[in-house]
């Protein structure tokens, strides 16, 4: 009986231990399957700024993105030529495999183009079926090598963070841009109206300029886009090919306003499209906050609202001015609050407007209008909001008492001062 227990604590402890050698042997097998990180087999050349030029130097890509709305394509902002350009056609990668799939691209040259042989242009691409591609080559035929296309990657395929509030568009900043003193103004005029990001797509400006930003920037609130157009094309500073004859009006503008959409869509609950030199200005509302919550009410289903510009010339002062402040005097540029007499409407003559947007709903867009999107466009009353552009008279004849006294502005002044003089102390100016 004893010699039998023996035996079977034997086979027992014969059989555990076997047990844990095949337990460790599987775990360590377990292991040296575990499948390595596949590296990205998607050749080309990676595009690292924000322009472009393929080898026909008559096609400019500013960036690919994806978009679902109607369904799954690859939508690239680009610039080209509106005769010169036939055919483009989209080659997507597969970063697991390095397939190829290509699809003719559609080239939409948007309408408003001024008559400039360039223009800003949405070429869409429709996507593989059977994979989601997350890079993208362009190329002007079906055949080629490519080891030698610009390869992009696609944004807005994964979707960043939460999104902010308000995002304003800055489209250029170029000529050198000094005028320090009303982009501080404005800078924290819109902080105070409730901005989070402000995005520039920034051609060229002085070094005095470049410190402002670079202070801004280091805030976490201005973002900087380089805008190198001039580097490829001519540029215009008038709004038609028939007054400038270049390729291409306003720094491209519009392209700049078109990426800004893109590149925000799911960054931004809202975009204002304004220029440098001017403040969508609430006259109803203290804040954009509180003045979009009750528009986005009354409009559920807007796309787009669009506010009447208002020229506040930079020539003509206030008789009564107590915003003559003595250390903003050093400073280069427009003290806005000196500038509180507004130009009346010119007789059939209808203003231009600057927009407030839900990039989600938009498609294209102008300078002064949406041209495609998923909803409304609205239309909002003077009373409840203006652009406040200070800038040179568009009616420098008319005398002073034709204008109109407007201190819509002096209503934020006590912060307005106290925030600007902070910032510049900061600055050291």
């Amino acid at each position: 009986m004893v010699h039998f227990r023996k035996r079977l604590y034997l086979v027992i402890t014969v059989s555990l231990a076997i047990t844990t050698i095949m337990f460790f042997c599987h775990k360590k097998i377990h292991l040296s399957i575990t499948p390595a990180v596949k590296k990205n087999l998607c050749r080309g050349i990676p595009a690292r700024n924000t322009i472009t030029p393929l080898k026909d130097k008559r096609t400019f890509i500013i960036a690919p993105y994806f978009d679902n709305r109607q369904n799954n394509m690859t939508r690239v902002i680009a610039i080209v030529h509106h005769k010169e350009v036939k055919e483009l056609y989209c080659w997507f990668c597969h970063p697991s495999s390095g397939e190829i799939y290509i699809s003719k691209a559609e080239i939409n040259v948007h309408s408003d183009r001024f008559d400039f042989p360039y223009g800003a242009t949405d070429l869409r691409c429709l996507e593989p079926g059977a994979w989601e591609p997350h890079y993208v080559s362009i190329h002007w035929s079906l055949s080629g090598d490519p080891d030698q296309l610009p390869l992009f990657e696609i944004r807005n395929r994964d979707r960043e963070g939460p999104l902010v509030n308000f995002t304003v568009c800055i489209s250029t900043m170029f000529g050198g841009y000094n005028n320090v003193l009303q982009f501080v103004q404005s800078m924290e005029m819109y902080k105070i109206l409730g901005v989070d990001r402000v995005m520039i797509y920034k051609n060229s400006c002085s070094p005095l300029m470049e410190k402002v930003l670079d202070f801004y920037i280091a805030e976490g609130i201005v973002e900087i886009i380089p805008w190198p157009i001039d580097s490829y094309l001519s540029v215009a500073s008038r709004w038609h090919h028939s007054v400038d004859p270049k390729d291409i009006g306003y720094y491209g503008q519009i392209t700049a306003l078109n990426d800004c959409i893109y590149r925000n869509m799911y960054r931004s609950r809202y975009l204002l499209m304004n220029d440098i030199d001017e403040i969508i200005l609430p006259v109803k509302y203290r804040d954009w906050n509180t003045m979009m919550q009750n528009l986005q009410m009354q409009h559920p289903k807007a796309a787009a609202f669009s506010f009447e510009n208002h020229i506040f010339p930079k020539n003509v002062f206030s008789l009564n001015d107590p915003f003559n402040i003595s250390s903003w005097r050093t400073v280069p540029g427009v003290n806005i609050l000196q500038h509180i007499l507004r130009e009346p409407d010119r007789k059939n003559i209808i203003n231009p407007f600057k927009m407030i947007v839900d990039p989600r709903k938009v498609v294209q867009t102008s300078v002064h209008s949406v041209l495609q999107t998923f909803g409304d466009s609205v239309h909002v009353s003077m009373d409840v909001a203006l652009v406040y552009h200070c800038r040179i008279p568009l009616q420098p004849q008319l005398p002073r008492k034709s204008l109109i006294n407007d201190t819509t502005l002096w209503s934020y002044n006590v912060t307005l001062v106290r925030n600007v003089s902070k910032v510049l102390r900061q600055i050291g100016l």
